[in-house]
């Protein structure tokens, strides 16, 4: 547990710092915040991460391939669990398929792992990202906007990052301090704002919600793992993915819930519980990543 400590108290600590604002009353703008970490932050911590550790095109192609995947199966997992608990499969889906990677997944990878593991954990990211905005939205409303795919500043980074690793270019020293210098504010903000949101979400159908809270962590781990397994992942790539996969709701499946009116008060329930439920696993799925990686 003492090895633990450093890697979850920052993340507890500043989500709480988040809620305690919310609770108090306090002004916070959850949806300018979300679009400065997502349109500024992602995109400069991305492009930081990726050029600084210089990871090369062949496991950048197979965090990508793996995120992929890993939706695939959650998609499965996720309808029929829905279907088994009689609940709205193309509203709710999102919530089982398209995990936290971004506000949780990546401080915990980045305390766990270091830089190495944190350019791993946003290559996974970027991908949930691009279906939170086209798949998940398109689930929420019903009709698909592939346009939307074009206005993810995250797919330029990505692709000015790889240009720098494959013709192995330097990336210019002011490029450089800036990206990280925006990049830096990323990780505190998406904390803070998974904090207030929670302070705002509350919790309809509390059964249903834990367990669908249940089978996204749940499976989440289940699918990780099996994917890790399968293809003989080196153990800090195994790590990380099996961190990420295991990770809550996010909030963009409530966000998009209520601006199409879905289910936004069951998905809110499924954010916090598994959320919470999260806090939980964490200690116990932690050890064994670390166990992994040596």
């Amino acid at each position: 547990m003492p090895n633990l400590i450093p890697i979850l108290a920052p993340v507890l600590l500043t989500a709480g710092l988040g809620y305690l604002w919310a609770r108090s009353g306090r002004a916070f703008e959850t949806e300018f915040v979300t679009r400065i970490a997502t349109y500024v932050g992602v995109p400069a911590l991305a492009f930081s991460a990726l050029t600084e550790v210089r990871l090369s095109a062949d496991v950048l192609l197979r965090t990508v391939g793996l995120a992929l995947a890993a939706v695939v199966l959650f998609a499965l997992v996720g309808a029929a669990a829905l279907k088994l608990l009689r609940q709205p499969v193309r509203p709710m889906l999102p919530s089982l398929v398209l995990p936290n990677t971004g506000n949780m997944g990546l401080p915990i990878v980045f305390f766990a792992f270091g830089d190495e593991g944190l350019a791993l954990a946003i290559a996974f990211t970027v991908v949930i990202m691009m279906l939170h905005h086209t798949l998940g939205a398109a689930l929420a409303s019903g009709r698909m906007h592939p346009a939307t795919i074009a206005r993810q500043p995250v797919i330029y980074a990505l692709a000015a990052a790889l240009g720098f690793v494959l013709t192995g270019t330097a990336v210019p020293p002011f490029l450089a301090n800036w990206t990280a210098l925006l990049g830096g504010l990323t990780i505190p903000l998406m904390l803070l704002a998974l904090g207030v949101s929670l302070a705002k979400l509350t919790v309809a159908n509390l059964p249903g919600s834990a367990a669908l809270g249940v089978v996204r962590v749940g499976a989440g781990f289940v699918v990780g793992l099996g994917l890790a397994t399968a293809i003989d992942l080196p153990p800090l790539a195994a790590g990380v993915l099996i961190i990420q996969c295991s990770m809550p709701t996010a909030v963009f499946s409530y966000l998009y819930a209520a601006r199409y009116g879905g289910p936004a008060v069951q998905v809110a329930g499924v954010v916090v519980l598994s959320t919470l439920i999260s806090f939980v696993s964490l200690p116990l799925i932690l050890p064994f990543v670390l166990s992994l990686a040596g």
